[in-house]
């Protein structure tokens, strides 16, 4: 038994060793060769971009005063929200002077998603972050401008007050 364990306890070292490592002699070796090449790690430092969910941080891109909101809850969807989808979060960074302010609960309208979204055409529409709108609970717009690029599936969501003020349609 005790043959067992020490057996499994040195082939997991070896090989979290040799995946951080990543050269031919396990832990031995210079640190020039595990940084000229690649390292197996690079696939576990990508983000997964996953539904918008609890507690997941968000840009605002409107000029309502809150600069990031955390998702408290989405309002539809099992597993959390997507584009065009209405949550409910917290204000976490504030701009003084602002319509909102830090701790505030707020609803949201979510502009852009890191996750990807099937258009039917067969092209995918993905951002680079997570965004929202502030909206109040009756779906009028906190802000009157929207920066940066919103896609068009806001349209099917019935959102077109932010399509209107929106700089870029994607």
């Amino acid at each position: 038994m005790a043959a067992f364990l020490r057996s499994k306890c040195s082939s997991v070292g070896r090989t979290l060793l040799g995946s951080l490592g990543n050269n031919l002699y396990g832990a031995v070796g210079s640190s020039v060769e595990a940084a000229t090449r690649p390292s197996q790690c690079d696939a576990i430092s990508q983000q997964i971009r996953t539904f918008i969910q609890m507690r997941t941080n968000l840009k605002v891109v409107d000029n309502s005063g809150a600069k990031r909101v955390m998702c408290i809850a989405a309002k539809r969807g099992k597993y959390g929200a997507r584009l065009g989808d209405t949550i409910i979060g917290s204000v976490k960074e504030a701009q003084p002077r602002g319509k909102v302010k830090k701790g505030d609960v707020v609803y949201g309208v979510v502009v852009r998603a890191a996750m990807k979204k099937g258009r039917s055409d067969g092209s995918e529409v993905q951002f680079d972050d997570n965004a929202i709108v502030l909206v109040n609970n009756k779906g009028e717009l906190i802000g009157t401008r929207v920066f940066g690029p919103v896609p068009h599936e806001l349209r099917k969501k019935k959102h077109l007050k932010i399509l209107a003020l929106a700089e870029h349609i994607v």
